[in-house]
């Protein structure tokens, strides 16, 4: 199975804008995103709607699709981007969504989640990791998931999921294994384009959460779990926290 990675990457950014493009000892974001995707796979693509960031990935040897400036997500400017390296003759089965702000994002990580697509069932897999603690299991803005015994999900939420009756909330993390969503994708090529096509659902748009509306439309999430750790960078802090780390 021929497998492209593409990590999209805009500049505007409300919390950090131009963060694609912040220097981590002397490299670009990207271009570290880049590297360690490439550890893992043998074709890895950024998807931009900016000419600042096309010409940074340009200078370090990176390919590079320009996409609409108008996309709402991750996921629909990496179905731009899929179908634009399919015209240009680029086969790829699959689709791996990287996220371009996890500067050291592991390659096994990406490896695990291509190995879902060996399972010839699979059409969308992501990852998990189990939540350690109280505070990312009642943080909003770390998505909780729940996964069926055949581990596929079942359900993404901003709340902590499942509901533990009977206990106090500081007791539901040892009452329960939850699991956080580390926020990579997978794809059949065909799969993402179809996809992307759907309108929004109601979930979806309650939650904030994409792929919510995938699993309302029928589709089935393979998940896997990951132990290793992922580090985005949202803000300025947290670039100033990390940047220690080569």
């Amino acid at each position: 199975m021929q497998i492209t990675g593409i990590i999209p990457a805009r500049y505007q950014s409300t919390r950090f804008p131009g963060k694609p493009l912040a220097d981590i000892k002397g490299k670009p974001m990207i271009q570290r995103t880049w590297e360690q995707a490439r550890k893992a796979l043998d074709k890895v693509v950024v998807a931009t709607d900016d000419e600042r960031i096309r010409r940074a990935v340009i200078s370090f040897g990176g390919e590079v699709v320009m996409t609409s400036p108008l996309h709402r997500s991750g996921t629909d400017r990496c179905a731009e981007a899929s179908a634009i390296l399919a015209s240009a003759g680029s086969i790829h089965d699959a689709v791996i969504n990287i996220q371009g702000d996890e500067p050291f994002i592991q390659p096994e990580q990406i490896r695990l989640l291509a190995d879902c697509f060996l399972d010839e069932g699979v059409r969308i897999a992501t990852l998990v990791k189990k939540i350690m603690s109280g505070s990312d299991l009642f943080n909003p803005n770390m998505p909780k998931v729940v996964v069926s015994k055949e581990w596929n999900a079942i359900y993404f939420s901003r709340s902590p999921i499942p509901f533990v009756r009977g206990k106090e909330k500081d007791e539901w993390k040892d009452a329960h294994e939850f699991y956080r969503h580390i926020g990579m994708y997978g794809y059949l090529a065909e799969t993402l384009r179809e996809i992307t096509r759907l309108e929004q659902s109601s979930l979806e748009i309650t939650e904030m959460l994409e792929q919510n509306r995938w699993i309302e439309n029928g589709y089935t999430i393979r998940v896997r779990e990951t132990t290793l750790e992922v580090e985005a960078v949202d803000t300025p802090e947290d670039l100033a926290r990390i940047t220690g780390k080569d």
